[in-house]
């Protein structure tokens, strides 16, 4: 089973809902929220993946169901969030992890690409909070948890996925402010360089320029899918009761390196050591010996 740091049952008796959970970093999340005893509830556009995933949750010993939906309909979106309720009761949590997004500069993105990858990364997210209020979380409270991106500075070639990353920030502030009366938590994680199966999704030209970016980390290794699945289960968890509106970054402090500083070298053995609880952890084709 997932071999989480967190205390077994944490999330019992709680519902989450989590997007983009067929593969990746929500697949790893989903894993480890039905192994602290949460019911998830999966939420995708390719059936096959979550029935996969849903599959692989009941053998660890965990409860999934999936739901297919296109989050970028409103329609699809509040009739998919109505029949989860009726199905399962009230939602406790939203992991809004769906999105994509393809490498580009900006010059070369067409309006059609622009509003594809906008729609997905920040208006299917916003969809998706706004109807876990309206249909179940303002009646009893929740948390929410977006997940964003290291778009901090500048997204060189992924200007379209940044600028819908940094609204997702802003939404995610804006959201904690509005919804605290509800006892509404709202954050966001904000994951770097994770060795996840999304990498294997952009071209072979990218191979070296994927396999070269520890070397602008200071913990000079590519992030696990786990560590970004524990903050995020951190997030949803009473210990963060006190804490709404802020973004978690995941990313081994990549955006602290500035122009000409020398990267210190790890000094200690084993001191920048990854963590891995996901059973079923499989390093991204990309990053595979030849």
């Amino acid at each position: 089973m997932y071999q989480s740091i967190f205390k077994p049952g944490l999330f019992a008796g709680r519902t989450v809902l989590l997007t983009g959970g067929g593969s990746g970093i929500g697949r790893c999340t989903a894993h480890e929220l039905a192994a602290l005893g949460a019911r998830v509830l999966l939420v995708g556009r390719d059936e096959a993946k979550l029935a996969a995933v849903q599959a692989e949750i009941a053998a660890a010993g965990g409860a999934a169901h999936s739901y297919s939906c296109n989050i970028r309909s409103e329609e699809a979106v509040r009739a998919m969030v109505v029949r989860a309720v009726a199905e399962h009761g009230p939602l406790h949590g939203l992991v809004n992890n769906a999105g994509g997004q393809f490498p580009a500069p900006l010059r070369e993105i067409s309006q059609k690409g622009w509003e594809a990858v906008l729609q997905t990364n920040l208006t299917g997210g916003f969809l998706l909070a706004r109807e876990c209020l309206e249909q179940s979380m303002a009646a009893h409270g929740g948390a929410i948890v977006n997940i964003v991106a290291d778009m901090f500075g500048s997204m060189p070639n992924m200007g379209h996925s940044g600028a819908a990353r940094a609204g997702m920030v802003s939404l995610t502030e804006t959201a904690a402010f509005e919804w605290a009366q509800y006892g509404v938590r709202v954050n966001a994680v904000a994951p770097g360089y994770i060795a996840s199966s999304g990498m294997d999704q952009y071209p072979p030209a990218m191979r070296d320029t994927i396999r070269a970016f520890p070397r602008t980390v200071p913990l000079h290794r590519f992030g696990t899918e786990s560590e970004v699945a524990a903050a995020i289960c951190f997030l949803l968890s009473e210990a963060a009761a006190f804490i709404t509106g802020t973004t978690l970054r995941v990313d081994g402090g990549r955006p602290n390196v500035r122009p000409g500083m020398p990267m210190p070298r790890p000094q200690a053995p084993g001191a920048t050591a990854a963590f891995n609880g996901f059973h079923l952890a499989a390093t991204p084709r990309v990053l595979e010996d030849e």
